[in-house]
């Protein structure tokens, strides 16, 4: 049940103001609209770029709970928890991480992503259930996901993160928020007034998707899921990514394209083990234990198998 304290303080969260730079928004021109909308999310990506500084130890607590077998698993609510999901969904064709190693939870479960059931969001037990569901320990990370930065339900998760010994961190959209307080590490940008008062699938929601790509991109980076920009681990699941594969392989090692393909196929399609065989001309399993020997990090492999 709301207090009025508490509707107090909801009123004034900048998240939930009306800026009067909107109030003729219904009379705009489309043309007008959609020049205004735009310079709002640019807006909302300058304001990640100026918390860089919050944003670089996240990432670094993150990689260290991944290179020792612990999770990434995000909690939200509403869009919050979507972009939590969409983020984690994304990971493992992308990086080839096993299933789960980075993931969401949300308040509703995951009929909530596609139908709204915003009334959820109100119980922190449910947040705290839900990480004892999913057995979070000391080797992960929980990062808590909130644009008022006051959810009950990511705050009750990330009160019983705490107390498991996780890694916590967490992001707002206002500031001196609970769920900052809560946090190991707290991230806190401030969007002001949505173009439509408070309607945070707009630059709150753009706030939170840039973040969530920096983090989990940075850590997949640093662990050596690249080499240079390209997407070496990436799961050649269809024609266009089978295509990629071949791109990489032969840009790393190269070969011609048609020798890349033969490689991958050799390979069964691990783009990093072909490139060593194409690069190297060991044999699969033999450039498969020189990748492992070397962390899945494939320029270190390269480098001991071509003597560079």
């Amino acid at each position: 049940m709301t207090t009025a304290r508490d509707a107090a303080l909801l009123a004034r969260l900048a998240t939930e103001q009306a800026d009067s730079v909107f109030s003729d928004l219904d009379r705009l021109p489309v043309p007008d609209l959609v020049t205004l909308m735009a310079e709002q999310a640019r807006r909302a990506g300058d304001a990640v770029a100026e918390a860089a500084k919050q944003i670089a130890p996240v990432v670094e607590a993150v990689v260290f709970r991944l290179g020792v077998g612990g999770r990434l698993i995000y909690v939200g609510a509403g869009t919050a928890g979507r972009i939590g999901m969409l983020d984690a969904a994304e990971a493992a064709p992308t990086f080839s991480v096993p299933d789960g190693t980075i993931a969401g939870i949300m308040a509703g479960g995951q009929d909530a992503f596609g139908s709204a059931a915003e009334n959820v969001e109100d119980d922190p037990a449910a947040g705290a259930d839900a990480l004892d569901r999913m057995g979070v320990s000391e080797r992960d990370a929980v990062f808590g996901i909130s644009a008022s930065g006051r959810t009950p339900y990511v705050l009750g998760a990330m009160r019983h993160a705490n107390e498991l010994g996780a890694f916590t961190a967490g992001l707002a959209c206002n500031q001196n928020t609970p769920l900052g307080a809560l946090a190991q590490i707290p991230i806190e940008i401030p969007v002001g007034p949505e173009v439509i008062a408070g309607s945070t699938r707009l630059n709150a929601g753009t706030v939170q998707k840039i973040v969530l790509n920096i983090i989990s991109t940075a850590a997949m980076v640093r662990l050596g899921k690249t080499y240079g920009s390209l997407m070496v681990d990436v799961r050649p699941t269809n024609t266009k990514l089978r295509e990629r594969a071949v791109r990489i392989v032969t840009a790393i090692s190269g070969v011609s394209s048609r020798d890349a393909r033969r490689a991958l196929v050799a390979s069964g399609w691990r783009p990093k083990v072909a490139s060593i065989v194409a690069a190297a001309r060991l044999g699969p399993d033999e450039a498969a234990l020189l990748l492992e020997r070397h962390g899945g990090r494939l320029r270190d492999a390269l480098d001991a198998a071509t003597g560079r």
